[in-house]
């Protein structure tokens, strides 16, 4: 019986071991937290819109860039915009006909 108690405790300290250290190497393989803001995107016809959110507690530099679908239509880009801790920011650009893509840039 008593066999059977020490096998008992020590398969009790193996597994506790084991969910240590699998709790460990799991927190250790998280994302690293993203440091831009976060921005969202969106066209309507020849209008394009970039909605910008910063949760950190860094200021960071967002610009919208607008790709213009006809080659005699330029492209277009704002002007950088600092978006600060806890900050909310709109930017919009347009072409004169249609947009093959927008996406905006972080410095």
């Amino acid at each position: 019986m008593r066999t059977t108690r020490r096998v008992a405790a020590a398969l009790l300290v193996v597994a506790m071991v084991g969910l240590v250290i699998a709790a460990s190497s799991s927190a250790a393989q998280e994302r690293p937290r993203r440091r831009e803001a976060a921005c969202r995107t969106s066209v309507r016809g020849s209008h394009a819109t970039a909605d910008c959110f910063n949760p950190n507690p860094r200021t960071d530099r967002v610009q919208l860039h607008v790709e213009c679908a006809h080659w005699w239509d330029p492209d277009m880009d704002t002007h950088p915009v600092q978006v600060g801790p806890a900050q909310y920011v709109q930017l919009a650009e347009r072409c004169w006909k249609e947009i093959r893509k927008a996406w905006v840039s972080h410095r």
